[in-house]
């Protein structure tokens, strides 16, 4: 039987960003609530930002710096969840959980895609946890009842996709994550979710 979605978000992040980690668990909630459609699209920040302006955290001047500190001390408070504003790990290589996030779309759908990559952004930003090293990456994967070699057989066609959402993302005016894309009309940023809340409703 075929479900019947109001709306379609293409949500467009990465499993190392702080943004996402504060939005993730707030868009899961809405798009459940609206009867909405996620397609879940790990993109390469990194390759995002070379075309769009954007520069790594520790090229940035520090009065940026300083105010990415600060928002997010306050989001992280306001929300009232567990966030390592300097974690251990950070930043990580997030090539590998991307890709295994796209396979777990594939595989098991966008539900379980959804908790995977919640658990790579939780595992980075509040329990200190090196989300590039396989030992954990594997413990991640399990911890969400999935399979390894399950995914592992799909990492061609997720790298292939990897790929195509970087380039989905430059092309549809994505300038950073996570970014949500209702209607084609672009909202960044986790503190956009009001608009988006709307847009669903």
């Amino acid at each position: 039987m075929s479900t019947s979605f109001s709306k379609t978000v293409d949500y467009f992040l990465s499993p190392v960003s702080p943004w996402t980690y504060l939005g993730h668990p707030r868009l899961t909630a809405l798009v459940t609530l609206h009867k909405a459609q996620v397609r879940i699209k790990p993109a390469d920040i990194g390759k995002v930002f070379a075309v769009s302006g954007g520069v790594p955290l520790k090229q940035r001047p520090m009065q940026r710096q300083l105010y990415r500190m600060q928002e997010l001390k306050r989001w992280r408070d306001y929300l009232k969840v567990p966030l390592t504003l300097e974690p251990k790990y950070f930043p990580y290589a997030a090539d590998t959980a991307s890709h295994l996030i796209i396979a777990a779309d594939k595989v098991a759908g966008t539900a379980v895609a959804m908790r995977l990559a919640f658990g790579f952004l939780r595992g980075c930003w509040a329990e200190e946890k090196n989300c590039a090293d396989p030992d954990t990456i594997a413990a991640i994967v399990q911890a969400e009842g999935l399979h390894m070699s399950a995914l592992q057989a799909r990492m061609d066609e997720a790298k292939a996709l990897y790929e195509t959402y970087t380039q989905e993302a430059i092309t549809r005016n994505v300038f950073g994550v996570p970014t949500y894309i209702i209607d084609d009309r672009v909202l960044w940023g986790q503190d956009r979710l009001d608009f988006v809340e709307r847009m669903l409703a």
